[in-house]
């Protein structure tokens, strides 16, 4: 299992000017699909570039702009020119790593938030970025595959909220589609602490502890997405926005609450990670003290015995075994088979067995 870095360092080199951004290289073509819509009509398509995506936008249309997949150098800078985005959001949409934010650039909002999919044992994360106006929407995604389809299938159907609202509504089902994505991946990963629960309390091994601490990775990494969109969404309702309507603000609010659900389930998942360990280390303890019992038996049985032939050193004259012809084989027969005898016993009781592949010894 493959650890997520820790830290991304932004591509700009070190002493570059605010704004400046140069993005991966990439053999996905980022794919740019629209929906132009008002109360009764929608058209949604592929297009090549934004300025024809543009085109669909009108005083009587709101526009969605879904970019898929990491934008190249010369989209970017195209939609900064096209929509007149400031550079340093410019630059943020870039520069994969941004911690949750909302910002306030007058005409529209620049919001980052963390996306959560399920990615086998574990989930994956990627940078959502999106620029809210009164008239158009713009998200931009690291990669194909996202939770948006409720919101889509909304607009396809004509729901009248979504269908007549501005983009501060659009824009914020798009953050509440992201938050309600984490309830599934967080109740696949409670699935996967039971599991790890019952084996490390059934079975305490060196592997069960390396899954525990990516567990603990993960949820760390889960923590430092959801807190900082928790305070970040907050603030914003405190303060407000010019695009922001009051029928908008109770399902900012909700999404709020969703929020803070999602980091309490976090949280105690967290506590309960870290108590898995604290078994593990009892179990591992329990199991030497167990092992220094036994031994401590068989040391006990055989100090006298050694003590009374140490002060004899069988100076004996009538013993039946010196006058054997083959003795001298007889005595290293009985010392192999007790040796094989206490091996196998061991490793019945699995003492000498791989931390990996212990057993519970019964």
């Amino acid at each position: 299992m493959n650890s997520p870095r820790l830290f991304r360092r932004k591509l700009p080199a070190q002493g570059s000017s605010p704004g400046t951004f140069e993005t991966e290289p990439s053999v996905i073509k980022p794919v740019l699909h629209t929906m132009a819509f008002n109360a009764t009509e929608l058209t949604e398509r592929d297009v090549e570039t934004l300025t024809e995506a543009k085109s669909l936008a009108s005083d009587n249309h709101r526009l969605w702009i879904d970019v898929q997949g990491q934008p190249t150098t010369g989209l970017l800078e195209e939609a900064g020119t096209i929509f007149n985005l400031h550079a340093l959001a410019v630059a943020d949409v870039a520069n994969i790593g941004q911690r949750p934010k909302i910002e306030d650039y007058g005409e529209y909002l620049f919001c980052v938030v963390r996306m959560a999919t399920r990615d086998g044992a574990g989930f994956r994360w990627e940078q959502v970025s999106i620029f809210i106006a009164k008239q158009f929407v713009i998200s931009f995604q690291e990669r194909p595959g996202d939770c948006f389809d409720a919101v889509r299938h909304r607009l396809r159907t004509g729901r009248k909220l979504i269908r007549e609202g501005n983009g501060d509504y659009l824009g914020a089902m798009l953050i509440d589609a992201i938050v309600d994505g984490y309830f599934p991946v967080l109740e696949e990963f409670g699935e996967r602490l039971e599991e790890l629960e019952n084996r490390v309390l059934r079975h305490p091994t060196q592997a069960v502890l390396t899954e525990v601490y990516h567990a603990k990775r993960e949820l760390m990494n889960f923590r430092r997405s959801v807190w900082p969109m928790r305070d970040t969404l907050n603030q914003f309702l405190r303060d407000g926005h010019v695009i922001l309507k009051k029928s908008t603000v109770p399902y900012v609010r909700d999404t709020v609450d969703h929020l803070m659900q999602v980091v309490d389930v976090v949280e105690t998942f967290r506590e309960l990670a870290a108590s898995f360990i604290d078994v593990y280390l009892s179990s591992v303890s329990h199991r030497t003290n167990e092992v220094m019992r036994v031994l401590t038996i068989f040391a006990s049985i055989f100090i006298p015995l050694t003590f009374v032939a140490g002060v004899y050193g069988m100076n004996f004259e009538a013993i039946p075994e010196l006058k054997w012809k083959h003795g001298y084989l007889y005595f290293w027969g009985i010392v192999v088979s007790m040796l094989l005898a206490m091996l196998y016993l061991f490793l019945r009781l699995g003492w000498l067995r791989k931390t990996d592949n212990l057993d519970d010894g019964k």
